[in-house]
């Protein structure tokens, strides 16, 4: 495998994911950002942070397989989330919880999460990056 995820000693244990990725492959993907739309263009879970949270994961596994990766190989992911405020961290964190368990992703790599004040649709309150490493 191409990513080794850790949390170095001498920072915050962050439970949701690891603080550090160290990457040993020979090949970069980087994808768009992934937002909560079937494969039909319907968007999931409105009004839901976690179903939406749950399907651009889901979303980024699904073009990951197409370039023949997987989750395990994402080195970084970034978050952008309309109105983020602490209240709405539990959706989040169950929205990539869900993710995990169907992809049988542990632990998550590097995230970082950004407030913004909206996305391309009316509808879509979460965009996820990802940057993945492959051999």
């Amino acid at each position: 495998m191409a990513i080794t995820l850790v949390n170095p000693e001498g920072l915050p244990k962050v439970d949701l994911y690891r603080q550090v990725s160290v990457a040993t492959g020979s090949k970069l993907v980087f994808l768009a950002g992934q937002v909560a739309v079937d494969a039909d263009g319907t968007t999931v879970g409105a009004g839901d942070y976690a179903a939406q949270t749950e399907q651009a994961c889901l979303n980024i596994a699904t073009a990951l397989a197409a370039v023949g990766a997987s989750f395990d190989d994402v080195a970084k992911l970034t978050a952008y989330v309309v109105d983020l405020t602490p209240d709405k961290m539990p959706a989040l964190i169950e929205g990539i919880n869900r993710a995990n368990t169907k992809l049988g992703v542990t632990p998550t790599p590097p995230l970082t999460g950004l407030g913004i004040s909206a996305l391309a649709g009316p509808d879509l309150l979460v965009e996820i990056e990802a940057i993945a490493v492959i051999d």
